[in-house]
C-alpha cells in the first residue's frame, strides 16, 4: 500500500491500511512468540533431555500391552492342558515356566488368574475334594480353610483378592 504525502500529514488512513498493519503488528508479535517458544523448547530440552529420555523409556515399557510371544503362550498352554483339573502352579513350577518362556514371573502370574477367569469352571468333582478337604479340616477344629486365593468359613467359599 502507498501512502499519499496528504495521509502522512494527516496521520489518516483508509480502514484497509489500519488492517494491514495491525495483521503486520500480530504477525511480528507472533513470530517473536514462536522465536521465544521454541528457544524455551530448546532449553527445557537441553536441561532435562537425559530424564526425560528415560521416562520415555519407561513409559514405553508400561505400554506394550498386547499378545504374548507365541512360542510362550504355547508352552503355558501345554501346562494349562496338562494340569487343566487344578491349574495353579507351584512356585518351582512358575520358575520352570518363565525360564523356558523368557516371561518373568508376574507376566506368568496374571496370564494363570486371566486363563483360570476365563476358561476353567472346577469341575464337581474337584469342588466335592475341595468341600471334602473342609470338613476334614472342619473336624480338626479348624475354623477356616484357605485354598490358593479362596477363603471358606461357615461354609461358604469367597474368593480373596478379587
Amino acid at each position: 500500500m502507498h501512502r499519499t504525502a496528504d495521509h502522512e500529514k494527516s496521520g489518516a488512513c483508509s480502514a484497509e491500511e489500519d488492517q494491514f498493519e495491525v495483521s503486520l503488528g500480530e504477525t511480528v508479535l507472533e513470530g517473536e512468540q514462536a522465536a521465544e517458544d521454541r528457544e524455551l523448547k530448546h532449553q527445557l530440552l537441553k536441561k532435562y533431555s537425559g530424564y526425560l529420555g528415560s521416562l520415555r523409556q519407561e513409559l514405553s515399557k508400561k505400554k506394550k500391552k498386547g499378545k504374548l510371544p507365541k512360542e510362550a503362550r504355547q508352552k503355558l498352554l501345554s501346562w494349562w492342558e496338562l494340569h487343566n483339573k487344578w491349574p495353579y502352579p507351584s512356585e518351582s513350577e512358575k520358575v520352570a515356566l518363565a525360564e523356558s518362556t523368557g516371561l518373568d514371573q508376574k507376566q506368568i502370574n496374571n496370564w494363570f488368574i486371566n486363563q483360570r477367569k476365563r476358561h476353567w469352571k472346577p469341575s464337581e468333582e474337584m469342588q466335592f475334594m475341595v468341600l471334602d478337604g473342609y470338613q476334614q479340616h472342619q473336624q480338626q477344629n479348624a475354623t477356616s480353610f484357605y485354598l490358593e486365593g479362596h477363603f471358606m468359613g461357615d461354609g461358604n467359599l469367597y474368593r480373596i483378592g478379587s
